[in-house]
């Protein structure tokens, strides 16, 4: 922005609700609430699959107009079991966040997603277009092939070819990556999955934090985190998140007639500006944001002012002051 200072996050806050909900095959997942009770209902989509969600995400709303829900997805986060891919699919997830939003009594909310949360929001608007308010989507992800290949070596590898040379040495298998990566995760072999998640961590976290001019330390975290996280990712990879392919694009004429505002950052390497392109392209009326000199992630501080305008922006016109 020029001329004005950016916009930072609302004032961190507890939740004034917390809790597990069980949603069968033996998943539990958790949710929080803050912000006001007769707030305008939304929920945040967080990305991966498997990253979960932090308590920084709740301050994107304003906590006197929004009634805001954020969850960890099947596996990740707090959600429980820890890690789990067992009955853990896209269309498992969709399910779940009906089952959440009738267990808080919400009628519809806005659907508020970044990354992978795009795909999931597409999905769930998608089969459920009369529960869905609005929709504010950043980093747009809609699990394509071509997307897929473009993360593992199409084109992400050329822009970071020393990260994706160090990747590859890694492995004893560079041929089907994925797949590859997914059978040592699964293994038996113990220091082989460890090895694997250490080294798809690391190539993520390159390709992630392309924007920024500092290391990052991601794949040098707890161990438990690491490996439940890279198994969630490659089991969604490999089963190409359940869906087949272009079906989010082609599938957009179901989406709800609803205010729906994108951002997407022109260095964003993770997922190219593209995708939130054509998404644009085949929702009618939707408005489109791309910051010049941002990335991938919420926390840059365009990215993290754009988000505040529109959730800001979507409270005004579903439910203006007054």
């Amino acid at each position: 922005m020029t001329g004005a200072s950016l916009r930072t996050l609302y004032p961190a806050s507890a939740p004034s609700r917390a809790g597990w909900l069980a949603v069968g095959d033996g998943h539990e997942i958790y949710y929080e609430e803050s912000g006001a009770e007769n707030g305008l209902p939304v929920v945040f989509l967080h990305g991966g699959p498997g990253g979960g969600c932090k308590p920084s995400h709740r301050q994107f709303f304003d906590p006197a107009r929004y009634r805001a829900v954020i969850l960890d997805q099947r596996g990740a986060g707090q959600s429980q079991p820890f890690g789990e891919t067992r009955q853990n699919t896209t269309w498992h997830l969709v399910e779940d966040l009906e089952l959440l939003r009738q267990h808080l009594g919400i009628e519809a909310w806005v659907l508020f997603a970044g990354s992978w949360g795009v795909a999931l929001g597409l999905a769930y608007a998608e089969t459920h277009p009369e529960r869905v308010l609005g929709m504010v989507f950043r980093g747009s992800f809609l699990a394509r092939q071509t997307d897929w290949e473009w993360f593992l070596d199409a084109g992400a590898a050329r822009m970071l070819p020393e990260p994706w040379a160090r990747f590859t040495a890694a492995l004893d298998h560079p041929d089907s990556i994925a797949h590859h990566v997914h059978d040592c995760l699964f293994g038996e072999d113990e220091a082989r999955a460890v090895d694997a998640a250490r080294a798809w961590m690391a190539w993520s976290s390159a390709v992630v934090m392309y924007s920024f001019n500092q290391p990052d330390t991601e794949s040098e975290g707890p161990l438990d985190g690491l490996l439940a996280k890279a198994r969630i990712e490659l089991h969604y990879a490999v089963n190409r998140y359940f869906l087949r392919d272009n079906q989010l694009l082609e599938d957009a004429g179901k989406l709800p007639q609803v205010p729906v505002h994108i951002v997407h950052g022109q260095r964003d390497l993770t997922c190219t500006p593209q995708a939130s392109w054509l998404l644009q392209q085949a929702i009618p009326g939707a408005r489109l944001e791309i910051l010049r000199t941002t990335g991938h992630l919420s926390g840059e501080p365009l990215m993290t002012d754009a988000l505040l305008r529109a959730a800001d922006e979507m409270a005004d016109r579903l439910r203006p002051h007054g």
